[in-house]
């Protein structure tokens, strides 16, 4: 089959279409045809060298999330029967034509979605309702604030807080992110750059004074302590990512001060590196409870292009998410119908 594969550590240019061997369904697990992609930026960051697969996945062939038809199946597996049409997470490997997956890691695409659609959603809308529902235990009424609203994660998340009669506001480095994210959901927002003492006077301004219940970061850095002061009494942050640079957003200064006297919960968390069993709990949690709102239309994937399954577009696409320009999901086109 045809991988995109990493030559060696670096930029764009080192990503090429190679021919590897086709991935073989154990017992219980899944052999996938995969017809599109999505692009995140844990893939910018192996490419680089920065963030290797986990032991169990391929360390060379890119992709975390994916939609295809089930081509085969294992000889203990009773969830799937080939063509099906099935969407789910992977520690990598998900950039090729199949893909083995586990059987409960699997969830079934809603007849409503498309295949590049379907590929824009497992990645962003189980990380979003594993942060907001499960880790941070959302409840109607509350207020939360996203940073990074017109990534995926910031686009899936805007839409569950909603979901779950929740109020969400958000950051973003241009107000036409924040615009565009208005359609989603969005209740109001700011656009940021380096200077984020703004964002203390404009929460009180949103919370009534009272602060935020909740606080998604996905940005890391400086943005930690400035959400924790957003927060009120008894607030969550959750930390998902650190997107400001290599090292610059995974390194702070905070006032722990502020933890104690609010007495703040800090949450930090990444599917990637999870057991088994615990991407199994996620995967089945975002079949029970997202799964459906996606078939309903109450919640919608977002894309923002889409590129083909050739060298030189695979490149264009990760240097179109490299450039902080994208506005939810950048899709790679594997195969077509």
């Amino acid at each position: 089959m045809k991988a995109n594969i990493i030559t060696k550590p670096g930029g764009p240019e080192v990503l090429d279409i190679r021919e590897v061997p086709t991935p073989q369904p154990s017992p219980h697990r899944v052999q996938v045809r995969v017809y599109a992609a999505g692009l995140n930026r844990a893939d910018l960051l192996q490419r680089q060298g920065y963030y290797p697969a986990p032991p169990d996945a391929p360390q060379d062939i890119l992709g975390m999330e994916f939609a295809g038809e089930v081509a085969a199946v294992g000889a203990h597996v009773q969830m799937w029967q080939p063509g099906q049409r099935v969407f789910g997470i992977a520690g990598g490997g998900c950039q090729a034509e199949y893909i083995v997956a586990h059987e409960r890691m699997l969830a079934e695409i809603p007849a409503n979605l498309s295949w590049n659609e379907a590929a824009a959603v497992p990645e962003v809308f189980i990380t979003a309702h594993d942060a907001l529902w499960k880790l941070a235990g959302l409840a109607s009424g509350e207020n939360v604030l996203i940073h990074a609203i017109g990534s995926g994660v910031g686009l899936a998340a805007v839409q569950l807080v909603r979901a779950r009669g929740a109020v969400p506001y958000g950051t973003s480095r241009t107000q036409e992110k924040i615009e565009r994210a208005r359609p989603f959901g969005l209740q109001d927002g700011m656009a940021l750059t380096d200077n984020l003492q703004p964002l203390q006077e404009q929460s009180q301004q949103w919370t009534g004074g009272r602060g935020f219940d909740v606080v998604l970061d996905l940005v890391g850095g400086s943005y930690v302590p400035a959400g924790l002061e957003a927060l009120a009494t008894k607030g969550r942050l959750v930390l998902l990512a650190s997107i400001g640079g290599r090292t610059g957003g995974r390194k702070t200064e905070i006032d722990f001060s502020v933890l104690l006297r609010k007495r703040l919960h800090v949450i930090g968390s990444v599917l990637r590196g999870r057991t088994l069993e615990e991407k199994v709990a996620v995967t089945q949690a975002f079949t029970a409870e997202v799964v459906p709102l996606l078939a309903q239309g109450k919640l919608r994937a977002t894309v923002d292009s889409e590129f083909d399954f050739t060298p030189k577009d695979i490149q264009a696409a990760h240097r179109r998410l490299e450039s902080n320009q994208s506005f939810g999901k950048v899709i790679i086109k594997i195969a077509r119908e």
